[in-house]
C-alpha cells in the first residue's frame, strides 16, 4: 500500500534526524520508499531552495516566498511524490503544504484562501496521509540551531549552518508554533503532535508506532 508521510515543526525540532531514522526502519521493513524536502529534491526546487534560504535575501517579498515554495512544490508532487505513490510506495517528505500555511499564513499574515488556491494548483490536491508535527519551544529550537539574543540582538553562531528563516523575529516564530499547533487541533485525523523535547529514541519510537499503524 501507498503512504504519505510528512513531518513539520519550527526550525531546530529534529525533523531531519527523525525523517532518516524513519527511512531506514522502512527500508529495513522492505518497504519502497522515498525521503524528501522542500524546497528541494528535484532540479529545479534544488534551485529554488539556495535562492529561498539564502541569508543575504532579506527583501523577498512574502507573495513572492509563497510563489516560490508552490513552485518548487510543484516539481517535487509531479516528478518525485506523486509517480512513487501511484507505484505503492512510501513517501517521507520534510515540510509540505502546512508549513505554506504555518509560515506565509500564520507567520507573515498572507490570506488563508489564497495560500489554499495556491497550495491545491501545485498539488493537484495532493493531501498526505499523516503528518508528524515535532514541536517545542521556539527559544528551544533556536538555542538547537546555535542562534540566541543578547540585549534584544540575534547573535548568530560562528559555526555551522543558518539560513534566512532562521533570523526572523521570536514573534514571527511564535505565531508559525501557534499556527502549527491550530492546524493540529483542527485535523486530529491527519496529525500527530509529538514532544521534540524528549529524547531522540523516544520520539522515534512514538513515529514509528503512529507509521506503523497506518500501513497495517
Amino acid at each position: 500500500m501507498s503512504l504519505f508521510v510528512t513531518f513539520e515543526g519550527p526550525e531546530g525540532s529534529g525533523k531531519s534526524t527523525q525523517i532518516v531514522a524513519m527511512h531506514k526502519w522502512l527500508r529495513g521493513k522492505g518497504y519502497e520508499v522515498v525521503r524528501t524536502r522542500e524546497p528541494g529534491s528535484t532540479a529545479v526546487g534544488d534551485q529554488i531552495r539556495k535562492l529561498l534560504l539564502a541569508p543575504d535575501n532579506q527583501d523577498i517579498l512574502p507573495m513572492s516566498e509563497a510563489l516560490l515554495y508552490s513552485a518548487s512544490r510543484a516539481q517535487l508532487v509531479s516528478q518525485v511524490i506523486r509517480p512513487h505513490l501511484e507505484r505503492g510506495g512510501v513517501v517521507l517528505c520534510d515540510r509540505y503544504v502546512d508549513s505554506t500555511f504555518a509560515y506565509q499564513g500564520y507567520g507573515r499574515g498572507m490570506d488563508m484562501s489564497a495560500l489554499a488556491t495556491m497550495v491545491d494548483l501545485a498539488t493537484g490536491g495532493l493531501v498526505p496521509d499523516l503528518t508528524v508535527y515535532l514541536d517545542l519551544p521556539i527559544e528551544v529550537g533556536l538555542k538547537r540551531r546555535g542562534l540566541r539574543r543578547q540585549g534584544g540582538e540575534l547573535q548568530l553562531p560562528l559555526f555551522g549552518k543558518w539560513d534566512r528563516l532562521d533570523v526572523q523575529e521570536l514573534d514571527f516564530h511564535r505565531r508559525v508554533r501557534e499556527g502549527y499547533l491550530e492546524m493540529a487541533r483542527e485535523d486530529p485525523g491527519r496529525w500527530v503532535v509529538v514532544d521534540a523535547t524528549q529524547p531522540v529514541n523516544v520520539i522515534e519510537a512514538e513515529i514509528r508506532t503512529r507509521v506503523e499503524a497506518r500501513l497495517s
